[in-house]
């Protein structure tokens, strides 16, 4: 059996986002130990997007991650992302290595890593690309499979964009992890909600909503003091928050080839159910770039509809809808209404006067 497939489903894992003090560290150990945690995670390298933060304790911190393992009988896992934290982290017993989404965007290091592995039987878990690339993440799981590393879970930890979808740090895009899923079912994938949201009141929606839709575990970052902690201090909960949270779960039963047909259809719904949550999504952003555009619209004295704006778009939508095997009449009859939603919003808003 996987490692990351234990007889207690789902696979929880937990900790701090950084390793900031020994004593923190082990407070937060032993405030998880008695609960459905299969696994300590924490930050020992931390670089940040710009220089001049807390960039983490480095070695001095995988000692005391060798303490919460001597201590609390938990085993424990940290981010790499070169061959030297491969080589102190085996030095200090680390039972579980993560590769983090900057990493794995970039498939020359996700091969250097892979390669930096072989003949080690270690588990690994490879967050998903921060661009929203299927195969890109299914790469670099290959790339550590065809290194010999036979123990691999996938983390859905959200897609960086331009201008995150309020209110989420990082935007869900529940169709890649469920399409990587589909490709990959022998594959455990994880959720990561604490980087999806970046704020820790909406990480019990998420968590709930990754296990309705067959994840195999969640990744939750867990901090004694959350406001005073020196990285992603919104996103983290405490420990007895955790507690609450693991507590309130549903369980669902996860997907297999043994399923009979019955549950086989309750899983495939999940995951419709997961897929139409993001059409409405996508469209609420829509509906709001679209009052953004009649912002300029109205300051510039611009009509609202536009046709040749409109016949190049119904153009290009006609022919992804054709390269995705998608008829055309549905997809044009689709967004005739998608269009006409967003003129009548343009339109209400110069009407009524508003301030937009």
């Amino acid at each position: 059996m996987s490692y990351f497939r234990p007889a207690e489903a789902p696979f929880i894992i937990a900790g701090p986002c950084s390793a900031e003090t020994r004593e923190q560290v082990l407070y937060t150990a032993e405030a998880v130990k008695n609960t459905s945690v299969h696994l300590f995670r924490a930050g020992v390298w931390k670089p940040r997007t710009r220089p001049g933060s807390f960039e983490g304790m480095g070695e001095l911190a995988l000692s005391w991650l060798q303490e919460v393992k001597s201590l609390y009988g938990l085993p424990v896992a940290i981010e790499v992302a070169e061959p030297a934290h491969i080589e102190l982290a085996l030095r200090y017993g680390i039972d579980v290595f993560w590769i983090g989404a900057r990493t794995t965007v970039n498939p020359f290091l996700v091969q250097v890593l892979a390669d930096t592995l072989k003949g080690v039987n270690i588990p690994v878990m490879i967050k998903n690309p921060v661009t929203p690339d299927v195969s890109l993440w299914e790469g670099a799981i290959e790339r550590f499979e065809r290194a010999g590393i036979t123990d691999i879970a996938a983390i859905h930890r959200g897609f960086t964009a331009y201008q995150s979808p309020d209110p989420f740090r990082n935007h869900p895009n529940w169709i890649i992890p469920i399409e990587l899923k589909r490709r990959r079912n022998d594959l455990p994938v994880f959720c990561d909600p604490s980087h999806i949201t970046g704020d820790r009141n909406f990480v019990p929606e998420i968590a709930q909503k990754a296990l309705d839709m067959g994840f195999d575990g969640l990744m939750i970052e867990t901090h004694p003091n959350p406001e005073q902690a020196l990285t992603d201090a919104a996103q983290q909960v405490t420990p007895d928050n955790l507690k609450q949270i693991l507590g309130q779960l549903v369980r669902r039963r996860t997907y297999s080839k043994d399923m009979d047909q019955a549950a086989a259809l309750e899983y495939l719904r999940q995951l419709m159910d997961g897929v139409d949550m993001e059409i409405i999504d996508l469209l609420a952003r829509r509906m709001e770039i679209s009052k953004r555009m009649g912002k300029i619209k109205k300051a510039q004295n611009m009509a609202i509809y536009d046709p040749e704006r409109w016949c190049e778009m119904l153009k290009a939508r006609s022919s992804r809808a054709k390269a995705q095997k998608i008829p055309e009449e549905y997809i044009l009859s689709l967004y005739e209404k998608i269009h006409h939603e967003s003129i009548r919003l343009q339109l209400d808003m110069l009407d009524e006067g508003e301030n937009i």
